[in-house]
C-alpha cells in the first residue's frame, strides 16, 4: 500500500530555515509525482511545490527563489528545503502521491491519491 509521511515541521524566526521530509512507504519516489501542500489557519490548501517522475519542479510563485524540492531514491524520501521564511509561510504542510504514474507535476489537490497527515510549520519571532 502506498503511504507518504511528512516530517520536520517546528518553530522557526522569521528569515530562518527549515528543511521537511516526504517519507514513502510501498512505492519508489521516483516513480510517482509527489506534491508539497500547505494550509494556513483558516485559508484553503495550496499547493507549494512538486516533483514530476522525471524530475520536472514547480513552484508556487511565493516561494519560487526560497524553497527548493528535491529528492533521495534510495532514501524513498522528497525534500523541501524552506529558506528565508516569512511569517506567511505558517500552516500545515502535506506532501502527497499519485495514486498512478501519470508523470504530471502540477500543483493541483485532485492528481494526488495518497496524502501524509500534515507536519506544523510555524514561523514567528
Amino acid at each position: 500500500q502506498m503511504q507518504v509521511a511528512e516530517s520536520g515541521g517546528g518553530l522557526v524566526q522569521p528569515g530562518g530555515s527549515l528543511t521537511l521530509s516526504c517519507s514513502a512507504s510501498g512505492f519508489n519516489v521516483g516513480d510517482y509525482s509527489i506534491g508539497w501542500f500547505r494550509q494556513a489557519p483558516g485559508k484553503e490548501r495550496e499547493g507549494v511545490s512538486c516533483m514530476s517522475s522525471s524530475g520536472r519542479m514547480k513552484y508556487v510563485d511565493s516561494v519560487e527563489g526560497r524553497f527548493t524540492i528535491s529528492r533521495d531514491n534510495a532514501k524513498k524520501t522528497v525534500y523541501l528545503q524552506m529558506n528565508s521564511l516569512k511569517p506567511e509561510d505558517t500552516g500545515v504542510y502535506f506532501c502527497a502521491s499519485e495514486s498512478q504514474r501519470f508523470g504530471r507535476c502540477v500543483l493541483s489537490e485532485s492528481n494526488y491519491a495518497f496524502w501524509g497527515q500534515g507536519t506544523q510549520v510555524t514561523v514567528s519571532s
